[in-house]
């Protein structure tokens, strides 16, 4: 069985104009990535606010990423049992 045996990932975070914007890349030793991106966008004037709008960018970013891997995973599924579906599609927690 061939698999990943390591994943490496990336951030990068900047900030122009008053938005931040945070970019994760996942990848795998096979040659496979993916890619989240969020944004936060400052409307404060506060010491703190870029600190906070850069964690709210990232977790914008990982959870895109999170959103393509799963339906990499999915779509590699039905591919491998020939359209079967064995899990409910995913659904966004409100």
């Amino acid at each position: 069985m061939t698999y990943p045996a390591q994943w490496t990932m990336s951030i990068v975070l900047d900030e122009n104009d008053g938005t931040t914007r945070a970019r994760v890349r996942l990848g795998d030793d096979l040659g496979n990535h993916f890619d989240g991106i969020g944004l936060a966008y400052r409307g404060l004037d506060v010491a703190r606010v870029p600190q906070i709008a850069g964690e709210l960018a990232l977790a914008r970013a990982l959870n895109d990423l999170t959103e393509e891997l799963l339906a990499a995973v999915a779509a590699d599924i039905e591919t491998e049992l020939g359209g079967a579906r064995l899990a409910a599609p995913v659904e966004r927690v409100p």
